[in-house]
């Protein structure tokens, strides 16, 4: 039989336990009730915070909203609708996939490859950077703008001294073939599709067949694409035509093409420019090792291009 000390000593320690026990569930009802409190005040603290933000910058939501808003001027929208109908067309037509037979002809590039005077990425950078600027790529360009501006004009004896002109400048057969059938190309699939009023009594007042850029500048002009862009996105679609051959000869690789033409970009511009401010009387080429490319192409033992 238990002692009566032994008693109280139970009697005591239950009670100190009970203590406890109930001390520990006024703590943590304690601080549920705190974790349960802090997140209203905190999301109370961020609703301040964003209320005050959005009030301190109301200059930017304004400007976003001008940006934004469809009622703008009449002109300003017609303009743009402009710029985008030109866009459209220069995209489409300087296209590769535009089918005027591009990708069958090099420009002698070919035989440049074969003779080993194009080898690599520097060599045929340098090679297409004087084509562009002192040889076909420049007068192309000139014949262009010339052409394009004779339409504007509605200035047909022009146009076709032109157009004669520019046919007899080419320096090879082999080069003649290749301006001439994209040329007949193009003014062929722009009737067939993009036709515009005044295209066939343009094309016909000129009494020659057209090359290639003159063809291109008698259309854009035609549907009253603007000069500049309209060149500027012929010499890219050149470039891009002889790195596309090239691409394929020395070969290159995809990286390596885009890293010629990057290379090419400031020569487009410089030349476009020049081009622009130029007239007839500044026609000239420099470039005789290219011109003798595109003779020799003509009899080369294998090729596998047109020109």
């Amino acid at each position: 039989m238990p002692t009566p000390v032994t008693r109280m000593g139970t009697t005591t320690m239950r009670t100190m336990v009970i203590h406890i026990t109930i001390t520990i569930t006024m703590i943590i009802t304690a601080m549920t009730t705190i974790i349960m409190i802090k997140p209203r005040m905190i999301m109370a603290t961020s609703t301040t915070i964003t209320t005050t933000s959005i009030a301190t910058i109301p200059t930017i939501t304004t400007a976003t909203s001008m940006l934004m808003t469809t009622n703008e001027p009449v002109g300003t929208g017609d303009l743009a609708e402009r710029e985008a109908a030109a866009l459209y067309r220069l995209m489409t037509w300087l296209s590769p996939s535009f089918p005027v037979g591009g990708f069958s002809y090099s420009s002698g590039i070919e035989w440049a490859v074969e003779a080993g005077d194009i080898v690599d990425i520097a060599t045929l950078a340098d090679w297409l950077d004087a084509m562009l600027g002192d040889g076909s790529g420049f007068c192309d360009a000139i014949f262009l703008v010339q052409a394009y501006r004779a339409t504007e004009a509605g200035e047909e004896t022009s146009l076709r001294d032109i157009a004669e002109l520019a046919s007899a400048f080419v320096p090879s057969r082999e080069r003649q073939l290749e301006t001439a059938s994209q040329g007949r190309a193009f003014i062929d699939i722009s009737r067939a599709a993009w036709d515009a009023e005044g295209l066939d009594a343009m094309v016909a007042a000129c009494r020659t067949p057209l090359v290639y850029p003159v063809a291109v500048g008698v259309v854009a002009a035609m549907h009253g694409v603007p000069l500049a862009p309209t060149l500027h996105a012929f010499l890219h679609a050149l470039v891009s035509n002889w790195i596309s051959a090239a691409s394929r000869l020395i070969p290159l690789g995809q990286t390596d093409s885009q890293r010629v033409l990057v290379r090419l970009e400031a020569a487009v511009a410089a030349t476009a420019n020049r081009a622009l401010n130029a007239t007839l009387d500044d026609l000239g080429s420099a470039t005789f090792r290219a011109d003798l490319a595109s003779l020799r192409h003509e009899t080369q033992y294998t090729r596998l291009f047109r020109s």
